[in-house]
């Protein structure tokens, strides 16, 4: 079989992404042929859902586990240059934006699952730590979440006197902390439980309950809370 035999356009016209998103919708498309759009073409050698399945297949076919990998990573498969590299990973990115901006409903917060539930999918797969506060109303509802400090692959700085400026000008009574771990070890560190310390104490002289403070990873999460280590 050769290259124009292969190519998407020859197919027939329901089996075209572009054409089977305009005429079924997005939601009818595997996420093969997601990203075959998002890559714009293939190779000589295969179509750019093949290329989208092979990619895929690498990854486990998990979302996650692709948005870890890097320009570097992705370019390592034949028919992916920088140019579609770039592409894949932006699109990530903008869904992980849109995980971000999602709390129009201000989510209630009654157990460490529901915090889990609100942050895996900002923080759960990235590749460096990045330390999240969730501000709290007398209902324990989210009014505000909030990147406070982005590191490297085992450390985040954090200014204690930002989260509780944030505090006190959302009103907020409660917080809880929130940061990923890379490695994927859910353990805390000396560093952690020092700084968790450091921000109850903070907040108490304001009248601010420290609720949680999560280490997460893509899968699962690790609650001061839950093991007693508030």
């Amino acid at each position: 079989m050769n290259y124009q035999e292969k190519s998407i356009k020859n197919w027939a016209e329901d089996d075209r992404p572009r054409e089977k998103l305009s005429l079924k919708g997005e939601r009818a498309l595997s996420d093969s042929e997601l990203l075959a759009i998002i890559m714009g073409s293939g190779s000589r050698e295969e179509s750019a859902v093949e290329l989208a399945k092979r990619i895929l297949n690498s990854v486990d076919n998990n979302w996650n586990n692709l948005s870890r990998l890097s320009i570097k990573d992705l370019c390592k498969f034949k028919g992916i240059g920088e140019a579609k590299a770039i592409s894949i990973i932006t699109a990530l990115e903008i869904g992980r934006r849109k995980a971000i901006q999602e709390l129009p409903e201000k989510p209630k917060i009654t157990r460490s699952r529901d915090i889990f539930q609100v942050m895996q999918s900002i923080i759960g797969d990235l590749n460096v730590e990045e330390f999240w506060v969730l501000f709290l109303n007398q209902g324990n509802f989210v009014v505000k979440k909030e990147l406070i400090g982005r590191g490297g692959i085992s450390y985040v700085a954090v200014d204690v006197r930002i989260i509780m400026k944030i505090a006190l000008e959302e009103y907020a009574t409660g917080i809880i902390l929130a940061h990923n771990h890379p490695s994927g070890n859910l353990n805390p560190s000396r560093d952690d439980y020092r700084l968790t310390e450091k921000i109850k104490t903070a907040a108490r002289t304001l009248d601010i309950e420290l609720l949680d403070h999560l280490i997460l990873n893509q899968k699962s999460y690790f609650s001061f809370a839950d093991e007693g280590r508030l």
